[in-house]
């Protein structure tokens, strides 16, 4: 269940990366996405979950704001793809690994373990391979690109700890599809500034590169939209929810590591992407630091 989640999401800088190539904008690839992923995970929900527990009123607030950050982590991640190559823009999306390390520190108000600190380095000496930094002939990395990675790196972080948090009593399903009307209400936004209000009410309020004075594609929602929402929206979430409970968290994320180079192989088929020596070795040393950061926690699991 695992693979299947974590692979899903692998999946997604790469269809992206297609939708562009068809002359999609960012602005339709999220609200098709999130379009699709309500309505799927309504419908599931009515099916195999009208029997849960409802939450409270301020649980169902706090699941809707938590779910904003799957649409600033959506928004930002595939605003990074148009400047940067899919298999880089993952590798960005996986500094969510040390993020969070930062963010447990300054909550609890203490020092990470040595361990920790130790797979935070290595996390970012990997990421320097595998984004290919150090090669000077690949050109430099796009501050675009790399700056839109890295927020949506931070909102990532954001909802990985929203998910485990918050209304955990509820079905995986019920929690995913109020998570998502938070997340929606936020590429809804980003699509009627971005595009609708610039192109059907000649409203600009951002700079002509952020904004799209086309009308919008609809077909997208029966092409490219619709594998996102399956593979970003609806999969991974059910699946990780699922497969977590029995592997146990430790392990579980080291499994859940395989996004990285299965992103990357996808990108290298569908897209033809180079992957070089250097760049398979950063990939292989940040999944050795999940590794670190999580045998405690195997260890402990296992033993209970």
């Amino acid at each position: 269940m695992i693979l299947i989640g974590s692979s899903s999401y692998g999946m997604l800088s790469t269809f992206v990366k297609l939708a562009y190539k068809h002359g999609h904008t960012t602005a339709e690839v999220t609200v098709a996405q999130f379009g699709w992923g309500v309505l799927i995970l309504t419908l599931l929900a009515m099916f195999f979950s009208k029997n849960a527990p409802k939450p409270s009123k301020s649980e169902y607030i706090q699941l809707v704001a938590a779910g904003t950050t799957l649409g600033f982590t959506s928004v930002l991640y595939y605003l990074s793809v148009q400047y940067i190559a899919a298999s880089v823009a993952v590798v960005l999306l996986m500094q969510s690994i040390w993020l969070g390390v930062l963010f447990e520190s300054i909550i609890k108000k203490t020092w990470p373990s040595l361990d920790k600190i130790i797979a935070v380095v290595l996390v970012l000496f990997g990421t320097v391979l595998a984004t290919n930094a150090l090669d000077a002939s690949a050109g430099h990395l796009d501050i675009r690109g790399f700056f839109f990675g890295m927020l949506a790196a931070i909102s990532f972080s954001g909802t990985m700890a929203a998910t485990g948090s918050i209304a955990s009593h509820l079905p995986p399903i019920k929690r995913s599809q109020i998570m998502l009307y938070g997340g929606a209400l936020v590429v809804l936004i980003f699509a009627i500034v971005t595009q609708i209000a610039p192109y059907y009410w000649g409203v600009k309020i951002l700079s002509p590169e952020f904004t799209s004075s086309k009308s919008f594609d609809f077909s997208i929602f029966l092409t490219y939209g619709l594998f996102v929402a399956i593979f970003g929206t609806v999969l991974p979430p059910i699946m990780l929810n699922k497969g977590f409970p029995i592997t146990g968290v430790g392990l579980g994320s080291i499994i859940s590591s395989i996004e990285l180079p299965f992103a990357m192989m996808i990108a290298f088929i569908l897209l033809g992407e180079h992957i070089g020596p250097a760049q398979l070795v950063g990939v292989a040393i940040i999944i050795i630091s999940v590794f670190i950061l999580n045998y405690r926690m195997v260890l402990n699991e296992t033993q209970a």
